[in-house]
């Protein structure tokens, strides 16, 4: 009975605030055109995302496993856009920096979990790579659209639990040190450095989700390319090697530009402390950027895309021309 009681006091003197301030860049003359530079990049994000969801879903020839795979990412891209950049504009070009605590959370989850699925996609798609050129003739037994669906419906459902139970575990933490989030928008590791109560098991978790959603896809998508490369080495002309090797172009560009800015930033707070600026700046070019990246480099270095887009431009622009002609 003591037990109850003690356990009983404890959630009671669990505080939440009922507002956070989102503290973004302060100090820094001319910051507004910072923001007005995020929205740009939102603005492309959103309109090359969504014109390469349009393709892929009414183009039956994309409709293929390497296909589906990309149009995750663009959709991947087209959350995660709309969970952080819109709130941030309305935040920072409002009168108030101030997000209810429910609204930061739904916010931190949004946010964390199109990004754990970004990363998760580049994976799936690193196999998808070696299987065609390690594998040719098993490629169409061993993925197909029903595999490659059932996979993603897999990692959607899988990367919602573990996200869940990241935002939801800080619902036990007790805000009491200051309701300042040192970040441009609600950042799962400052709100957790607000908290002055025990708050371990986040710890635990956000490390968890540290190792499952960024050391292991690029550990995988490492090994596919060892895998993938000795496999080239294999070939004995470099026509045949250079041909293979196009086809994994632009999934390589995706995994850099996704990757190598996080590795950055992890390099640089090891080696320094970054001041709350830089660190803002840091994380959100590394969060924006990407996603308006991801489906420009789909549509310049894929051919069946440029195709298709050429074919939809020419059938829009000829009937024009007619018309001009006929008058």
């Amino acid at each position: 009975m003591s037990t109850l009681n003690a356990s009983f006091v404890q959630n009671m003197s669990i505080v939440h605030p009922e507002y956070f301030f989102i503290i973004g860049l302060s100090g820094i003359p001319y910051s507004s055109y910072y923001y007005m530079f995020l929205f740009i990049t939102y603005f492309i994000a959103v309109i090359m995302n969504s014109i390469v969801l349009l393709i892929i879903a009414f183009e039956r020839s994309l409709h293929s496993p390497k296909y589906i795979g990309v149009f995750n990412l663009a959709l991947a891209d087209f959350g995660e856009t709309n969970a952080l950049i819109p709130n941030m504009m309305k935040t920072f070009f409002s009168d108030s920096q101030y997000i209810s605590y429910n609204a930061c959370l739904a916010n931190m989850f949004f946010v964390n979990f199109f990004i754990t699925v970004q990363s998760v996609t580049l994976v799936v798609l690193a196999i998808d790579r070696f299987i065609a050129i390690c594998l040719p003739l098993r490629y169409h037994a061993l993925l197909n659209n029903t595999v490659m669906s059932l996979v993603f419906l897999v990692v959607w459902a899988f990367n919602t639990s573990v996200v869940a139970l990241s935002t939801s575990l800080m619902t036990r933490l007790s805000i009491c040190k200051s309701n300042v989030v040192q970040s441009y928008y609600c950042d799962y590791g400052p709100v957790l450095r607000l908290a002055c109560n025990d708050n371990s098991i986040n710890i635990f978790i956000a490390n968890l989700i540290a190792a499952l959603f960024l050391v292991a896809p690029l550990c995988i998508i490492v090994l596919s390319y060892m895998g993938i490369f000795f496999a080239l080495s294999k070939i004995t002309t470099w026509e045949a090697r250079l041909k293979a090797l196009k086809t994994c172009v632009s999934h390589l560009l995706l995994v850099g530009i996704y990757f190598l800015p996080v590795i950055c930033l992890f390099i640089a707070s090891a080696i320094t402390s970054l001041t709350p600026n830089a660190r803002v700046i840091s994380i959100s070019l590394s969060f924006t950027l990407p996603p308006m990246l991801n489906p420009i480099i789909y549509v310049l270095n894929t051919a069946e895309i440029r195709v298709l887009i050429r074919k939809m431009l020419k059938n829009r622009i000829m009937p024009i021309r007619m018309k001009f002609v006929k008058k």
